[in-house]
């Protein structure tokens, strides 16, 4: 199954917010749309990073309540991998694996087209396995 897929599923919508925003602005972003992660967009539209709830947790162990009025840039994550929609849902596991990353911006020349969730692609994978599944018993019922 290719990404495109996966985002013809699920849909392209990308939750974004800019660097300059604040960490507390950014937990009413996570906690409004229902999401994990939320790609920092910089002037023009460019991908300056991702953050996550995982990413406020950690510096809010370290820094404290004073991380709330902080600017989001100085949490997120400024090294993003990202995939194409033709990328292979089997190539991202892997990546997100080895990696150790749950969201991965889909871009297209140079444009971002949606997002992959690592519950996207364990969902692929289990429907992968229950059409392999339906095959299989059609095949054996003959």
């Amino acid at each position: 199954m290719r990404i495109s897929e996966v985002l013809r599923n699920k849909g392209g919508e990308v939750v974004t917010i800019e660097p300059t925003a604040t960490v507390a602005r950014l937990l009413a972003v996570l906690a409004g749309h229902n999401v994990g992660a939320v790609v920092v967009r910089g002037a023009g539209g460019t991908l300056d990073g991702i953050v996550s709830e995982r990413d406020v947790v950690r510096c809010l162990h370290r820094k404290g309540a004073p991380l709330l009025d902080r600017p989001v840039s100085e949490i997120m994550t400024a090294i993003v991998h990202t995939c194409s929609p033709q990328d292979r849902v089997e190539s991202l596991r892997a990546t997100m694996t080895e990696h150790r990353i749950r969201h991965l911006p889909v871009m297209e020349r140079g444009r971002m087209v949606g997002i992959v969730s690592i519950g996207d692609v364990v969902k692929s994978a289990i429907s992968e396995l229950q059409d392999e599944r339906r095959h299989l018993e059609q095949y054996l019922r003959g």
